[in-house]
Order: C-alpha cells, then sequence, then structure tokens
C-alpha cells in the first residue's frame, strides 16, 4: 500500500467505532476516527455490558474503571406483572467461563471518554470531530472517504480500509447499495428514567427484570444513578402524546403505586427494527455495529453485539495488515458475525419480545413453568445464562468456517 493510504479510517466514535480504533491503535496500526458531532455524545442509551464484552475491554484496562463507575448485577429476573417473581437467573454459574461473571449497568459514554482518552496517547490515532461521511469510494489500493465540516466545507481522506460504524443511518452502507434486510417492529418503545426506587417498592425486584403481561410488559433497569423504565406504546400516537407529562405518570403509577409522584429525569421513544445487512464486507469496506444490524434491546445485546464485531474484524485485519494472511479471512468475519447476529442476537432479542407480550393464557403458563424449570435444573440453568449472556455464541464461532 503506498504511504498515503497506510492507515484505517473508522465513521463513528460511539463505542464500536472508538473499540474499534483502539483495537487497530494496539496492534500498531495507524487509524483516524471521523464523528459527525462536535463532541463525544453523553446521552442515556446502552447501558448494559455482558460478561465477554468485559473480558474485551480488559485488554484496554478499562473494565475495573467501568465496574467502579457502574453497577454490578450478578442477578437478572423475569417477572410476571401481576404473580411477581417468575425466575431469577444467577451469573455466578459463569465464573468458569469469564473474568466478569455478572451483567455491568454504566452508561455507554462513560466508556467511549475513557478510549478517547487512551486513543490520545497512543500517538497512532486521531477523532476528527463536525466531520460527516458524505461518500466513500475504493480501488485495488486503497479507500476515499469524503466528509463534510461544519463550515460546509469538504475533505477527502485515504486509508487502506474503511470500518463503518456510523449508526443505523449508515451513509456508508447507503453508498454502498448493501440492502438492510429486516422489520420494524409494531409499536413505539417508551423509555422513561427516574430516581424512585423501585427496588424499596417492589419485594424482591433484581436490578434487571423483565416484566411479562399480556397488556402491558415492562423492563425495569437500575443505573448507578437512576431507575430506567421501557414500555411498549401504540403507534398511532403522537410523540407529544406519548411523552406528556400526566400521561407518562399514570403509566408510571400504574406501574408501581408512588404517592409522591414520579419525577422523571429522562424519556425518550423511539422505533424499534430488526434488521441485518446483506453483506458486512464490500471490497475494502466493512461494516460493524448497528450498521450492520439492528435488534430489539431486550436483553441487552446491541451494543455488546457491535463490540464483539470490532475485535473480531480487527483481529483479522491486522492479521492481513502483517502478512500473516490474505483478504479471503474477511469473508470469515462476515460469516461469523452474521451468522451469530442472525441465530443468537436476532433469535433472543425476537423471543424477549414474545415472551413478555404473549396473551394466549396457556402459552404465558408454559413459559412460566419453563422458565422456573430452567433455574431449578443447575445444568439448563448455566446453558441459559451461557446463551443470554452472549458467552456461548463466542463459542461458536470456531465452528463456522
Amino acid at each position: 500500500m503506498s504511504e498515503e493510504n497506510a492507515r484505517v479510517l473508522v465513521v463513528g466514535a460511539g463505542p464500536v467505532g472508538l473499540v474499534a480504533a483502539m483495537s487497530l491503535a494496539a496492534e500498531g496500526i495507524p487509524v483516524s476516527v471521523f464523528e459527525s458531532s462536535r463532541e463525544l455524545p453523553k446521552d442515556l442509551r446502552a447501558s448494559t455490558f455482558h460478561p465477554p464484552t468485559l473480558d474485551m475491554l480488559d485488554r484496554f484496562g478499562v473494565s475495573d474503571r467501568l465496574v467502579e463507575q457502574g453497577l454490578v448485577c450478578p442477578k437478572w429476573q423475569f417477572r410476571d406483572r401481576q404473580e411477581g417473581v417468575v425466575a431469577t437467573f444467577d451469573l455466578g454459574l459463569l465464573e468458569s467461563a469469564t473474568r466478569h461473571p455478572y451483567r455491568l449497568q454504566c452508561e455507554q459514554w462513560k466508556l467511549t471518554e475513557m478510549l478517547r482518552d487512551q486513543i490520545a496517547e497512543t500517538g497512532l490515532a486521531e477523532i476528527h470531530y463536525e466531520a460527516t461521511a458524505a461518500d466513500v469510494t475504493q480501488d485495488a489500493d486503497g479507500v476515499s472517504l469524503t466528509v463534510t465540516r461544519g463550515d460546509g466545507s469538504s475533505e477527502i481522506h485515504k486509508g487502506a480500509y474503511l470500518i463503518a460504524c456510523d449508526g443505523a443511518r449508515s451513509v456508508i452502507r447507503k453508498r454502498l447499495g448493501i440492502e438492510f434486510e429486516g422489520m420494524t417492529i409494531p409499536e413505539i418503545f417508551l423509555s422513561m428514567s427516574t430516581h424512585f426506587d423501585f427496588a424499596a417498592a417492589i419485594p424482591d425486584l433484581a436490578p434487571i427484570a423483565y416484566v411479562t403481561d399480556p397488556e402491558e410488559w415492562a423492563v425495569l433497569l437500575r443505573t448507578p444513578s437512576l431507575w430506567r423504565v421501557l414500555l411498549p406504546t401504540d403507534p398511532a400516537q403522537t410523540e407529544a402524546q406519548i411523552k406528556d407529562p400526566d400521561a407518562m405518570q399514570a403509566r408510571l403509577q400504574a406501574l408501581c403505586p408512588n404517592p409522591a409522584g414520579y419525577d422523571i429525569a429522562h424519556a425518550t421513544a423511539y422505533r424499534v427494527h430488526q434488521r441485518v445487512a446483506k453483506n458486512y464486507v464490500m471490497g475494502r469496506v466493512f461494516l460493524a455495529g448497528d450498521s450492520a444490524h439492528l435488534n430489539n434491546p431486550l436483553g441487552g445485546m446491541g451494543m455488546n453485539g457491535g463490540v464483539h464485531d470490532a475485535v473480531n474484524l480487527v483481529e483479522k485485519l491486522a492479521a492481513v495488515w502483517r502478512g500473516e494472511a490474505g483478504p479471503e479471512v474477511f469473508g470469515r468475519y462476515e460469516r461469523q458475525r452474521r451468522q451469530v447476529c442472525i441465530d443468537t442476537v436476532q433469535a433472543q432479542t425476537i423471543r424477549n419480545r414474545k415472551m413478555l407480550a404473549e396473551t394466549d393464557p396457556a402459552a404465558r403458563a408454559a413459559f412460566h413453568d419453563d422458565m422456573r424449570a430452567t433455574v431449578e435444573d443447575p445444568a439448563r440453568h448455566r446453558d441459559f445464562v451461557m446463551r443470554s449472556s452472549m458467552i456461548q455464541s463466542l463459542i461458536d464461532l470456531d465452528a463456522v468456517a
């Protein structure tokens, strides 16, 4: 490759993009990251870190720091809105499979800020802010990325490869004409954050609880500073109707009465998609994270799967960079990660939604009985948490040629 192209371009400075960038720098590969925002977003998006993701992040020395700033959750639950606890799953059963036998609740912006600071220290990586991807072209020698700046000017940056971590509306995926196959879930998801302590009001509540109900399922997630409540919402309503303070208050009161009233620190309503890109690799350009796949948040697998994409891809890219492998290994990245997405992440999150929203009494009873039987059988219990914690999917990758 030419000296001009002797770096990798990464589009997007979210968790997936910065894990990719830090992984590349750790391999001695120069990298340029392009982020459309003026600074790293500091919002309340993905907050769940699964055990294997924390194992991967150990390499950069950030997992322990995340644990210090987060909330360790060794157990999580399926509950019924009327009956209470159905089954409590113990991640302590994973002690022999991971250094982190728990879920960690910690806002993703804490990870991106840690990685940003480490990237600056490598001397091999740079982050360009207010640099929005507009187009990409490639030839046998490299890729050219056109970005637009905040002042309206355009620049062209060259590299040997490009990793698109630019999210659900990925410009790179669209410019390459890659199909984004799947569906849009009918209901809107409403997420509300409050300081109210649900654990003090609901008996035996775990920090992560999936609550089944034939009329309105719910998810309760505790973070270090807030509880987050996720509810399905009628898509016929406008955003103003969905986020009307009185309407949100009424829904929270119906879930758990609070005479003092709920303080709602943050609320967002959003559409949810189940989609997988038809291709993860096109020449010298790769998709990772939300640019490659979208799923509902029930199970906390979206960001985690994206981080797993980045680590898997950089392992192969580094081998090619050093001349230890040929570009055919990139095809295995696509086969491995796309299969995991379809067989594990998509399947599990779709199943979670179906179980939470099931209306047939017999089917609901059968699901509850199966969950109870699972936790009562040590082998089944461990197998279940191996899969729901995304460890088994990484083991299964070895069988994908």
